[in-house]
C-alpha cells in the first residue's frame, strides 16, 4: 500500500510542478482531486481517515477571510483604488511607487489572490491609456502584493496555513515578519524601477477627466469595521478560525450585498486544492518511505531549522510545486516545534515566490488577468525582475531572521 501512496503521491506533487498534465485540461487543483480519488479508489485511505486529515480549522479560517475580503470586492473597494491608482499624478517612478504600496498593504490585510485579481485588468488598462507599458507596473503589483501578504499571518494561504499549524501568535508573527515584509515592498520598487528603467523613462499622459468609480461607502466602512473587529479578537483565546467565522456571518447579514454574491467570490479551486493535498501529503507521511526521507535528511544536517538549509530549499521548491504544496509538504514531514523557523518558513516561502512567473498563485493571477486584458507579460519579463527581486528580498529577511535571534545559520 506504501507503493500506491508513493506512487499517488509524485503524480500529484509532479502536476504541482507542470502544472497540468500533457493532453488533459487538468489544473492543479484537478490534479490534487485525481490524487485523492485514486487514494480512496485503491483502499489507501478511507473517508473517515480522509476526513480527519483535512485541516479544518485552516479551511475555515481561510473561507472566512475570503468572505471578509469579498466584502470589498462586492463594495468595489478595489476597483475605485485601482482606478485611483492608475490616475495617480506625477511621473512614472511615482506610479509604480503608488502601485506597489497599495498592492502590498492590501495585501497584508486582505486575501493576497482576490487584492491581484480585482486590480489587474483596471491598473493595466488605466496605465495603457496612459502611454506607459503597462508590464513593470503589473510587475510590481504581484511583487508588492507577495511582499506585503509576507507581512501578516492573514496575508496569503501558506501563512494562515502555517499560523495554525504551528499555532502562532497574530501580533507575535508580526513583529518578527513585519519589517522585513515592509522593508521588501522598498526593495520591489528600486528592482523594478532599476530592471525596467528605459520604460519607466516614459513620462505619463495627462490623465483625462472621467468620472471614477466610487465604492459603496457604507460597505466598504463595515469591512473596516469587519477586520478591526477580527483584529481584536485575534487578541483574545478564541480560536482563531471561530472568531473569523463570527466576523463573516456578521458580513453576510446585508441588506444590499446578497451572501450568494459574496459567497460565490470566494476562491473554492483554492479550498479544494488544499483539502486534496491535506489528504495527499497526510498519507505519504504516514509512510515508510516519509520517515526514512526524514531521517536522512536529519542525519545529513538538512533539515530546514538553519537559513543556509531553508532558503534555498524554499527558494526551489516554491518554485517548481508552488509555495502552497512546498509548504504543506514540509509541514506535513518537519518535526517543528519553536515558532522562529516557522516565521522563517512564512518569510521565505512567501518571498521565493516573486522568483518565477510559477513561484505564486498572485503571479499567476496577475499575468492570466492581464493577458484578458489585451497585456502580455511573459515568463523572461518576470524573470528579469524577479531574480533580483527575490534575491534581494530572501537575504534582507535571512538577514533579519538571524539578527533577531529566530533561526541561525
Amino acid at each position: 500500500m506504501d507503493t500506491l501512496i508513493l506512487s499517488v503521491f509524485a503524480f500529484t506533487y509532479a502536476g504541482m510542478a507542470l502544472g497540468r498534465v500533457p493532453g488533459f485540461k487538468l489544473d492543479r487543483t484537478g490534479i490534487a482531486l485525481l490524487g485523492l480519488v485514486a487514494l480512496l479508489a485503491g483502499g489507501a485511505v478511507d473517508l473517515e481517515h480522509a476526513g480527519a486529515a483535512i485541516n479544518m480549522p485552516t479551511l475555515l479560517l481561510l473561507f472566512a477571510l475570503m468572505i471578509v475580503s469579498s466584502q470589498f470586492q462586492e463594495a468595489g473597494f478595489y476597483g475605485a483604488v485601482a482606478a485611483r491608482v492608475a490616475a495617480a499624478k506625477g511621473s512614472s517612478d511615482r506610479l509604480l511607487a503608488v502601485t506597489i504600496a497599495v498592492g502590498g498593504g492590501l495585501s497584508a490585510v486582505l486575501a493576497n489572490d482576490i487584492v491581484v485579481f480585482a486590480m489587474t485588468p483596471i491598473v493595466a488598462e488605466g496605465v495603457r491609456r496612459r502611454g506607459l507599458d503597462p508590464r513593470p507596473f503589473l510587475l510590481g503589483l504581484a511583487g508588492g502584493a507577495n511582499a506585503g501578504s509576507a507581512m501578516t499571518i492573514i496575508g496569503n494561504p501558506q501563512n494562515i496555513l502555517i499560523g495554525q499549524v504551528g499555532d502562532l501568535d497574530f501580533w507575535r508573527f508580526l513583529l518578527a515578519c513585519g519589517v522585513p515584509g515592509l522593508l521588501s515592498l522598498g526593495v520591489v520598487f528600486w528592482v523594478v524601477r532599476w530592471t525596467w528603467r528605459g520604460a519607466l523613462q516614459a513620462v505619463p499622459a495627462p490623465i483625462v477627466p472621467q468620472p471614477m468609480p466610487r465604492p459603496d461607502l457604507f460597505q466598504t466602512g463595515k469591512g473596516v469595521v469587519a477586520i478591526l473587529f477580527l483584529m481584536a479578537l485575534f487578541a483574545t483565546d478564541l480560536p482563531r478560525e471561530v472568531g473569523a467565522l463570527i466576523i463573516a456571518a456578521f458580513l453576510l447579514l446585508s441588506r444590499r450585498l446578497a451572501s450568494r454574491d459574496m459567497i460565490g467570490a470566494v476562491d473554492w479551486h483554492l479550498l479544494v486544492l488544499f483539502a486534496c493535498l491535506f489528504v495527499v501529503t497526510d498519507a505519504f507521511s504516514a509512510t515508510e518511505f516519509a520517515a526514512q526521507g526524514a531521517e536522512m535528511l536529519a542525519e545529513t544536517g538538512w533539515m530546514p531549522h538553519r537559513l543556509g538549509v531553508m532558503a534555498p530549499m524554499m527558494a526551489l521548491a516554491s518554485n517548481t510545486i508552488g509555495n502552497v504544496p512546498a509548504t504543506m509538504l514540509i509541514l506535513s514531514v518537519w518535526p517543528f516545534g519553536d515558532p522562529g523557523p516557522m516565521y522563517g518558513l512564512a518569510l521565505l516561502s512567501t518571498l521565493a515566490g516573486n522568483l518565477l512567473l510559477v513561484g505564486s498563485l498572485a503571479n499567476i493571477i496577475v499575468v492570466e488577468r492581464a493577458a484578458r486584458a489585451g497585456v502580455r507579460v511573459g515568463f523572461l519579463d518576470f524573470a528579469r525582475a524577479g531574480i533580483p527581486m527575490t534575491a534581494a528580498t530572501m537575504a534582507l529577511a535571512c538577514g533579519w531572521l538571524w539578527l533577531g535571534g529566530w533561526m541561525g545559520w
